[in-house]
Parts: C-alpha cells; structure tokens; sequence
C-alpha cells in the first residue's frame, strides 16, 4: 500500500443544529486522486475548508506527512506543502503568467520582494519559474498577462503556482466548473499527469471526469461518508446509488 500523505480522522463541525461534517474519517496516499463526491449540502467544501485551515473543526485531527496540523492556520500548512490553489494563489492578472510563477517562486525561496526589474532579469527566478510553466503546459503561454489566459489556462497556473510554492498535495474543489467539455477534458488529463507530482483530493460534480480521474472516492452525505472504495465498488454501491446518483437499488 502506498504511503499516506494526508490522513483526516472523525472530523466533525457543526453550525447550530447543522452537521457539517459528522465523523468524516478518509487518507490520501503517494501517487493518487482520491475524490470526494455527492450532493449539494452534503457537506464537502466545509469540508475542503476544515483540511485547509480557513475554518477550525469542533473535534478530530488532521495529520500531514506525519505532522499534527490541526491547530496550524492556511499560511502555516501551505508552508508545510498543503495546496489548495485558488485559496493559495491570489493571481495578478495584470502580471504575466511568468511573473506570477516567479513571484510564487521567489517567496518560496524566502527573498524580499525586489523591484520589477531586478526580478525579471533575475535567472534564478526566471529559469525555475519557466520549468513549472512548461511542467503544467503554459510554457508558450508564458508572457501573456493572466487576464488573457482562458479559464482552465488560470486553473493551471494557479496550480503552477501552487507547486512552485512547493505543494506536496493539493485540495481541488471543482476544478472542472465553469468549463465546456473541451476544456474539462484538457483538465482532465493535465490532472491525471499532476498525481505523480503530488497526490489530490478531488471535490467534482463531474462525473465523467471524476470516474477517469479517481483511484479511489468517498461519498459524502449530510456530513457523513457513506461509502468509500473504488470506481468500481462506487459505481456498484446500492447506497450509494440511491443516495446520490440517483437510481433505484
């Protein structure tokens, strides 16, 4: 089995008599995209948003490769790789896509932030920023201002920046909205060649991109996973079938 990344357990938040979360308990390991799937409601960008720090769980524990974050803050666990790319990456879209990765890259490094044109004659910001770029496929697209990339162009340069940042895992929460077929295919398999860089939890509503994409899902509803396994025991779970994708058992 492979090695656990991400390991969330008995995860629980409440607002009023809302369950939000009701003892979620799932992994993310080394290599995979493990999708969290079910309806509206159900409970999974509260989710998204316990792991990644911006809303504080009632009970349970989230470790990171092998660290107790669930008392650190969004900044402190994107420090620690945990990647969420809109959330981590504010695009500039005045900013050429290169000069938003070289940004991203020169935080990582720990420099001050230098004046323009130090910093876009500077090799060492330039030549690791261009290597993410041509990695997440926006290498010709480089000296375009983001305003002008297209809608799955911004969601990979977000992750590109997300990685140049040094993300060891990233949360997606529906990468694919707002995208034609076309685009969510090209999405699709630039997500499929990104688990081997870092290993994804996957929120979708589109199926078809998540039955592709998942070597494993969760499905979540009214707070609670109610079935978690393969695409294959997903697809062949009475339960789930009823409580989600909509047929008779």
């Amino acid at each position: 089995m492979a090695e656990t990344v991400l390991s969330i357990r008995d995860l629980r938040k409440t607002f009023g008599a809302l369950k939000a979360t009701d003892g979620v308990s799932l992994d993310l390991r080394v290599g995979e995209i493990h999708a969290l799937i079910g309806p509206n409601g159900a409970g999974k960008t509260t989710l998204i948003h316990q792991i990644s720090g911006s809303i504080k769980p009632d009970h349970g524990t989230i470790h990171f490769r092998g660290e107790d974050i669930s008392r650190l803050g969004v900044a402190e666990r994107a420090r620690r790789g945990l990647g969420r790319s809109f959330q981590i990456s504010s695009l500039a879209p005045e900013f050429s896509a290169l000069r938003n990765v070289m940004l991203a890259v020169q935080a990582r490094q720990g420099s001050s932030f230098r004046f323009f044109r130090p910093v876009m004659t500077d090799r060492s910001l330039i030549e690791p920023a261009m290597a993410v770029l041509e990695q997440t496929g926006l290498g010709s697209r480089a000296h375009l201002p983001a305003a002008e990339l297209s809608h799955g162009e911004r969601r990979q340069l977000e992750i590109a920046i997300a990685l140049a940042l040094g993300s060891k895992a990233f949360l997606f929460d529906e990468p694919m909205a707002g995208m034609g077929p076309e685009g969510s295919r090209q999405l699709t398999a630039f997500l499929d060649r990104l688990r081997a860089q870092a290993p994804i939890l996957l929120v979708e509503h589109d199926m078809e991109a998540v039955f592709a994409l998942a070597d494993r899902i969760s499905v979540l509803v009214y707070g609670r996973v109610i079935a978690s396994g393969t695409v294959d025991e997903i697809r062949n779970d009475a339960e789930v079938r009823r409580a989600y994708l909509g047929e008779a058992s």
